[in-house]
């Protein structure tokens, strides 16, 4: 199936290699990155490094492709999982995995992070990459798979747009179902619950999604589903993604309060997009009463406000406060270090929920050039957790500065890994221990140009690098 864009797609990354055989002309003297606006990044954070490089303008935003024969989707990187739900589901066709939030970008989930309640099964975002096509330095247009260029193809996820530009990826695609059945469990105590997360995580013959949010230091509710073609007897039907509805994380809360485990049956792209409207749970300290019945029933559809918006209108004064005393993090554990992990983040922040999501990083797969499975006693275990922490912290006199440092320890200790969408604060030798750098740096220096185009991974996401600096809105 052909989508409307393809005829524009070629001409479209002919004007990105014009661009950087301009910068080559000229001296190639500034490093290079995309033009798209710091601001449009669903990070909270705003980069400094574009006011100094040479913007490429890349405007790559659509659906090329859907080959049901060969199982691909073909999409452009600023393609968005909204985008991309609404073209598939209506034809029967899913990606293995479809993280939650509507504007996260194909490009950002490659580059970056993505992750999804069926990681456990599938692994990361970029596991379900089939092949990408990379503008480089030299301005050459590059196709690399597993079969074709491997040392680029393998090396691509995670690696920030230091390699070259992306311009095309083509994504695994799936069978899809009309419904996930999701059945919600109560759980009491924190053993009990490393216990029952572990053993739903693992079991992937019997669970599509598996997804638990910890309401509190021994409270939390797990949720396995799995796809179905139609609701039956044992659950109702249930449109969560409705302006008027309760909040997701919310409406799971209410099964831990009755201590009553149930079964609803939820569409596909309502299951997909359920933390979208809350964006998790950060809508309750931007809008304290944005799950009032009245307000979602009255204005619930104008939720949730767009990240870029919010950094945009943002003052210098609520930046400085929200790095001091507010969390946006999300950290790779292995499933081993679960319980251990969760009390540190009791006792160093006590912030709540916590959302706790399961993959699996792959031996001898697209491990993203930086990821490799941990290790214990000589057996590799695939299976870690990503712990997300969003919110105030409840600790008194808490610091985020001085919190992030001792979290990034604790990370780096116990062989966990830093989701890089969010401030980090290591140091370059802290960096290269916790990420793999061996066959990021032989690529770099084989690719002719890439160094003198493209900075490292560090160089664009360390905040003691290219600390992030408050902007005034309107100057980009």
């Amino acid at each position: 199936m052909l989508c409307p864009a393809p005829e524009k797609h070629d001409e479209r990354v002919a004007q990105i290699i014009n661009q950087v055989e301009q910068w080559k002309r000229e001296g190639s003297k500034q490093k290079l990155c995309t033009s798209r606006s710091a601001w449009l990044t669903m990070s909270e954070l705003v980069p400094q490094y574009k006011t100094s490089r040479r913007n490429i303008e890349v405007n790559l935003r659509d659906v090329l492709k859907i080959d049901t024969d060969r199982k691909i989707v073909r999409v452009e990187p600023l393609v968005s999982m909204g985008q991309i739900t609404a073209a598939l589901v209506p034809l029967g066709w899913t990606l293995p995995v479809v993280p939650e939030l509507d504007d996260l970008t194909v490009g950002g989930l490659i580059m970056g992070f993505g992750i999804e309640s069926s990681s456990h099964k599938y692994g990361l975002f970029q596991y379900i990459c089939e092949a990408f096509e990379i503008v480089t330095a030299e301005g050459k247009l590059i196709r690399c798979s597993k079969d074709e260029n491997p040392e680029f193809y393998y090396q691509v996820p995670w690696s920030h747009g230091t390699l070259g530009i992306l311009v095309t990826a083509e994504l695994h695609i799936i069978p899809a179902k009309k419904f996930v059945r999701i059945k919600y469990l109560p759980l009491d105590g924190l053993t009990e619950i490393v216990i029952a997360f572990e053993k739903e995580s693992r079991n992937t013959a019997s669970n599509d999604f598996v997804e638990c949010l910890q309401y509190g230091p021994d409270k939390a509710v797990l949720m396995t589903g799995n796809f179905s073609d139609t609701a039956k007897d044992d659950g109702k039907i249930n449109r969560i993604g409705r302006w008027y509805k309760p909040w997701f994380y919310r409406h799971c809360q209410e099964y831990l309060d009755h201590s009553q485990d149930g079964v609803e049956y939820i569409p596909l792209r309502h299951y997909y997009h359920r933390h979208t409207r809350s964006l998790f749970w950060e809508m309750s300290n931007i809008i304290p009463f944005g799950n009032n019945p009245i307000f979602r029933f009255l204005l619930g559809w104008t939720l949730p406000p767009r990240i870029s918006l919010l950094k945009y209108s943002e003052t210098e004064t609520t930046h400085q406060l929200r790095e001091k005393y507010h969390v946006v993090q999300d950290m790779l554990m292995p499933v081993s270090k679960l319980k251990e992990s969760l009390q540190y983040f009791d006792d160093r922040y006590c912030i709540y929920p916590l959302w706790l999501s399961p993959m699996s990083i792959y031996p001898n797969k697209l491990n993203a050039g930086f990821l490799h499975p941990f290790k214990n006693d000589g057996q590799t275990d695939e299976l870690f957790v990503d712990i997300g922490a969003y919110g105030t912290p409840m600790v008194k006199d808490f610091d985020g500065n001085a919190a992030l440092k001792n979290l990034e320890e604790f990370v780096l200790a116990n062989h966990g890994y830093q989701a890089l969408y969010a401030r980090t604060l290591l140091s370059h030798s802290d960096f290269r221990k916790m990420f793999d750098h061996t066959s990021y740096d032989l690529l770099r220096q084989q690719l002719p140009l890439c160094k003198e185009a493209f900075g490292e991974v560090y160089d664009k996401i360390s905040s003691r690098v290219a600390p992030i600096q408050f902007k005034k809105a309107g100057k980009n």
